[in-house]
């Protein structure tokens, strides 16, 4: 079947010999419900469709209504499973509390894989496992001096927290001559200095003695496309350097 074109029909025969197989009566389109199983004490529905999109998502949740064991079933992704797109897919399917129904039409019988059953999504858990990405949020958000980012932008430069003070090393670099991190972090360039100068990750920075760092060219002209950063460490706040 694997050269055929697949519908979403296709879809229906391998749920109900799935559900079959594991003690439920099957029936399709019972009140808008694209497929039910059922026995004398469960309900299970489950929505068909060959790609997951928000008409599936919107279906399934009301369908919650009815039963909270409700599953969305839909043609096995062309994509790797191992995407981060497909990875945040199934945690949207799953924070709905919703089960996630894989079927391949690869072989010479169509196959179901199970990715996860319905049930309740531990909010609690969940907020564990992120608290790393949260403190990291918090930081990053906290350790800016600008806004000068537009929400909702995309495929544009965001100014983070590491630019900013690559732009600050370069300004007082520019304005006071080659320095070593140390007396940089005296002008509160904070401390991931070395970090910045020593991974260079903007190619801004160079070493000209052993722990001396002085611009390059690019970084020269590149950091002076950031003016309303460079008024935040204008000329009035330059301290001059300790002599090393």
């Amino acid at each position: 079947m694997s050269n055929k074109k697949i519908n979403e029909t296709d879809l229906y025969e391998p749920i109900q010999h799935y559900f079959h197989s594991q003690g439920y009566t099957v029936q399709a389109e019972v009140n808008d419900c694209d497929v039910v199983a059922f026995t004398n004490d469960s309900l299970i529905i489950i929505e068909l469709k060959l790609n997951l999109n928000i008409t599936l998502l919107m279906q399934a949740a009301k369908r919650q209504r009815y039963t909270p064991d409700v599953y969305i079933a839909i043609q096995r992704p062309k994509m790797s499973l191992r995407r981060r797109k497909w990875r945040d897919l199934v945690h949207l399917v799953r924070r709905l509390e919703l089960g996630l129904i894989l079927i391949s039409f690869e072989g010479k019988i169509p196959s179901i894989h199970i990715v996860h059953e319905p049930g309740p999504f531990d909010r609690n858990k969940s907020a564990q496992q992120g608290k790393k990405g949260r403190d990291k949020l918090i930081k990053e958000a906290k350790g800016r001096r600008s806004n000068h980012n537009i929400g909702g932008s995309n495929r544009v430069t965001t100014m983070t927290v590491y630019k900013e003070k690559s732009i600050q090393i370069a300004f007082y670099l520019d304005h006071l001559g080659p320095m070593s991190a140390s007396s940089l972090r005296k002008l509160n360039t904070a401390d991931q200095t070395y970090g910045i100068l020593y991974n260079n990750y903007y190619k801004w920075f160079k070493r000209v003695d052993k722990g001396i760092y002085d611009l390059t060219d690019l970084g020269r002209v590149a950091y002076q496309d950031y003016p309303e950063m460079i008024k935040l460490y204008g000329y009035s706040k330059l301290i001059v350097k300790d002599s090393e």
